[in-house]
């Protein structure tokens, strides 16, 4: 099975909304935006010390009874070559499977919802279209973002959107945009921007966060579009 693994993490009683799991973080990503937290993971090569596939199904067996599910997370998932492959052996565990993902693969997504091989999905929504370059620092085929987006509001599993927010790169007149874009969505986050110890950009360690106030108009903005919008 070709599934290359940066990482994992035992235990998660955060990622996946009322699951406690295990995260495993993907080898490689197709964007490269300056805030992402986990740039180790941004180069296709895997690290020395990454984690084999039978390494970690060893450890998943082992936490059956303790774990509900897994989060698969990047670097970008849909990349990796036998992604359905890696779920399935997930599934026949019998734990759930939630998926992060940056949208730009729509026809890998709609075969996993169509095989019933995720239980939730959460997208990053990075900007309104016209920036979705701008905050990538790469080409980015916008009509797949779109398509993913469709797909996922039309799906019968639960979801999320979400987007980290940074004051040099979305101004507050950008979501009502973003809200147009995921119109009728269930679930947003509005994820504040945190430092981490890595950063894919070190001139944006000095970013400075919008006012609880601005996220709040932010927040108000985004209630007309979307169900259940929330601040992290």
């Amino acid at each position: 099975m070709r599934f290359e693994i940066g990482g994992i993490k035992k235990t998660s009683l955060l990622d996946y909304p009322d699951v406690i799991s295990a995260i495993v973080f993907t080898q490689g990503c197709n964007f490269n935006c300056g805030y992402c937290h986990n740039p180790s993971l941004l180069d296709f090569s895997s690290k020395k010390d990454a984690i084999t596939v039978d390494v970690f199904f060893e450890f998943l067996k082992s936490r059956k009874g303790k774990l509900d599910g897994v989060v698969i997370t990047g670097g970008e998932p849909t990349l990796q070559k036998d992604l359905t492959a890696f779920i399935e052996a997930i599934k026949s565990l019998n734990f759930l499977v939630k998926l992060d993902t940056n949208g730009t693969n729509p026809d890998i997504i709609i075969e996993l919802l169509k095989n019933n091989l995720i239980d939730y999905i959460a997208m990053d929504i990075k900007a309104p279209i016209e920036k979705y370059s701008l905050i990538t620092n790469t080409a980015v085929n916008t009509d797949n973002i779109i398509k993913s987006i469709n797909t996922i509001l039309n799906s019968n599993i639960n979801y999320e959107f979400r987007t980290t927010v940074l004051p040099s790169l979305l101004s507050i007149n950008d979501f009502e945009e973003i809200g147009k874009l995921i119109n009728g969505a269930k679930k947003y986050y509005l994820q504040k921007f945190v430092v981490q110890s890595q950063i894919n950009n070190n001139n944006l360690k000095d970013e400075k966060n919008y006012s609880d106030k601005d996220f709040n108009i932010i927040k108000e903005t985004m209630c007309k579009y979307v169900k259940f919008v929330e601040i992290r």
